[in-house]
């Protein structure tokens, strides 16, 4: 007689899958890593540091040779070693904004955003830190660059009535002001492409605002543009690392604050956009 024996066999248990909460720290480590990925950030920082240490020393250079020939040009007539370092600012913003627009308006255009905000389904930290991530970059960016061209701007007009170094008054101050001015147009390029959710329109926007409004603004009555022209986000900007000062610009505090305003009208209407529409 034989006798069966039932074997039983122990369930089959798949592995769970770990469960990863969403933290602010996650949310800015995964913008870092989505910023450095793309080749066109690589380009357009070095496009950006580009200009602006390569038209501070054409700047500095231009100075020195009207020095010499005795045939000063009336525009740089009253120029600094700061002044003429910083030259490149007004190009080195267009790269770093048009970089901030593509940041956020990128990933609309190509449908990423829905699986970011699947990820992080409360959606204004997304929002947050692509701010903050890219507003530290261009930061950095703009703050080397400045030094950068001091160092090489102030060789360069040596021994002139330009001449200066890191210790007089208010150099550094206008450097690292430099520097927050870029850092702060890669925050609002940001928020103009999540606002706008179009690459095209940021970029618009942007050069409208940081370019063309202050040139219309210049056909106003010179009543009205004494009181306008100082509080635009480029001429309140530019007040934050200018070295002199009259009674038609602004101190470099009240330049900051009034920026710092513009920067968080733009981050408002991008969060509002944000967390009351569909991606």
């Amino acid at each position: 007689m034989s006798t069966l024996t039932a074997t039983t066999e122990e369930p089959r248990t798949t592995p769970t899958r770990p469960v990863y909460r969403v933290t602010g720290r996650r949310v800015l480590s995964s913008e870092w890593a989505k910023l450095w990925s793309l080749r066109s950030t690589w380009i357009t920082l070095g496009l950006g540091l580009l200009f602006l240490v390569a038209f501070g020393l054409i700047s500095a250079s231009r100075y020195k040779s009207g020095i010499n020939s005795g045939h000063m040009d009336r525009d740089f007539a009253d120029s600094t070693a700061v002044s003429l370092s910083l030259f490149g600012t007004n190009f080195a913003q267009l790269a770093l904004g048009v970089l901030g627009v593509l940041v956020t308006a990128g990933e609309y255009s190509t449908g990423m955003i829905r699986s970011t905000l699947a990820a992080v389904p409360r959606r204004l930290p997304v929002l947050w830190s692509k701010a903050a991530v890219f507003g530290l970059v261009a930061l950095v960016v703009g703050t080397i660059g400045a030094f950068v061209a001091f160092g090489f701007g102030s060789g360069i007009v040596s021994g002139t009535p330009a001449a200066m170094s890191l210790t007089h008054a208010g150099v550094v101050r206008s450097l690292l002001g430099a520097g927050l001015y870029l850092g702060l147009v890669g925050v609002i390029g940001a928020a103009l492409g999540a606002l706008l959710r179009s690459v095209a329109g940021g970029i618009s926007v942007l050069v409208a605002a940081l370019m063309l409004i202050p040139g219309l603004v210049t056909l106003l009555p010179s009543s009205w543009q004494d009181n306008i022209s100082p509080y635009l986000p480029s001429n309140a900007g530019e007040s934050m690392f200018a070295l002199t000062h009259d009674s038609t610009t602004l101190s470099p505090g009240a330049g900051l604050l009034v920026f710092l305003g513009w920067t968080a009208l733009a981050l408002a209407g991008a969060a509002c956009r944000l967390a009351r529409t569909d991606a």
